[in-house]
């Protein structure tokens, strides 16, 4: 073979990222130590792993509670009619590695509200998602927040939908969005006892395909520019109405009141599990760090105790708000409702502080924070990172 014919074989052999490569200012190493919580693996969160696959991301983590229904492979790039019945997050992150070897996926098949831990999202380097609904959607808000991370969020309905970019540091947080309305139908879905009620989780949105996949490269577009350093504005998005062809930017005002707003300046990585840590050594801890006064306080609401007003049962319980449904509330020995007691933090007089994070309804990986004052620290178990993130443990961090 001449050298003229060689060089020309070697021309017509691209690279499998070529062609994004010749846009100036990819890095398509530093998306291959890429970083990315995935929220949603439905139709929207398809179209996310899809996308990026394809652009070589280098680690996911995605999360998704549902399994794969017939009306699912409509809308869903990833599923086939052999997928029914199957958990969402474990069949598209299986997919997803079909589309690129190259990327890590870890799937988890649980609720993000009450079973991902904060140190997942401090793992990442940005999270994006495909929710449809607001109680995940403050979930993952507040999450981010805590940790200092950026998050996407998209939304579709009928032929329209809508794209968002929220910052830790600059503009609107999701929270700063929400209206009163937004709140009154948050908790619509939980009942007058804070209990949730498990029919009011079934509802059904309409979508496409077609707006999935619009909005899905809107905000993938956006985590590319995030992850390049690329200037992205803070509580702004783009809005599709499918129906006219018009699309607009918004920007949201930021609420400087907003309660969501505070970013942990300082973690501590502790070299322990969380089953290996109880309340009292955490509280203690905090104290030797913050001084005497310092009080623990929890990342989530936990349902500490039920107590009957009726016959006066009280029954320990230590389950994330949310986790306990109505059914549950009803007390076994009279059938009234149950009042929950709830836990936000630790002071010290409790009576549970040989307890560990785990048995207070905590899930692994998750921070708890000490606070004294306007001082405040968390205190991240490390121990449970591989718990927590299976193979993803370890990834390349960004250099």
């Amino acid at each position: 073979m001449s050298d003229v014919i060689k060089l020309g074989k070697a021309a017509c052999e691209d690279g499998r990222f070529s062609r994004q490569e010749l846009i100036e200012w990819w890095d398509q190493a530093r998306l291959a130590r890429a970083r990315v919580v995935v929220v949603g693996a439905g139709a929207l969160g398809n179209e996310i792993l899809k996308n990026l696959a394809l652009v070589g991301v280098g680690s996911v983590f995605v999360a998704d509670m549902d399994r794969i229904e017939n009306s699912n492979l409509a809308r869903s790039v990833l599923f086939r009619e052999d997928d029914i019945g199957k958990p969402k997050a474990d069949v598209a992150a299986a997919r997803m590695t079909e589309l690129h070897p190259g990327t890590r996926v870890q799937p988890f098949d649980g609720n993000i509200v009450h079973d991902v831990g904060l140190g997942v999202f401090r793992w990442a380097d940005a999270a994006i998602c495909g929710l449809d609904n607001r109680e995940a959607r403050v979930a993952v808000n507040r999450a981010c927040l805590r940790v200092g991370r950026p998050w996407i969020d998209g939304a579709i309905e009928r032929l329209d939908g809508v794209a968002r970019t929220f910052l830790p540091d600059s503009g609107a947080c999701y929270e700063c969005t929400m209206n009163e309305l937004d709140w009154q139908m948050l908790e619509a879905r939980r009942s007058c006892a804070l209990l949730t009620r498990e029919e009011m989780l079934e509802g059904h949105t309409p979508t496409t395909a077609t707006i999935s996949s619009i909005i899905a490269g809107l905000q993938c577009q956006e985590l590319l520019k995030i992850l390049h350093g690329i200037e992205t504005r803070g509580g702004a998005g783009i809005t599709i109405n499918g129906q006219s062809g018009e699309a607009y930017g918004v920007t949201y005002p930021r609420k400087e009141d907003c309660a969501a707003h505070e970013t942990l300046e300082e973690i501590v990585e502790l070299p322990e599990r969380s089953a290996d840590l109880t309340m009292a050594a955490l509280l203690a801890r905090a104290r030797e760090d913050l001084g005497p006064d310092a009080t623990l306080e929890l990342s989530r609401e936990v349902i500490q105790e039920l107590e009957c007003p009726a016959c006066g049962d009280v029954e320990a319980v230590f389950l994330s708000l949310g986790k306990v449904s109505e059914d549950q509330g009803r007390c076994p020995k009279c059938s009234e409702m149950r009042f929950p007691r709830l836990l936000h933090g630790i002071g010290g007089q409790e009576a549970f502080l040989d307890r560990t994070p785990l048995e207070i309804g905590l899930p692994p990986y998750d921070i708890l924070v000490g606070r004294s004052g306007l001082r405040a620290v968390g205190y991240l178990p490390a121990g449970d990172e591989r718990a927590a993130l299976g193979e993803l443990a370890g990834a390349p961090d960004e250099k």
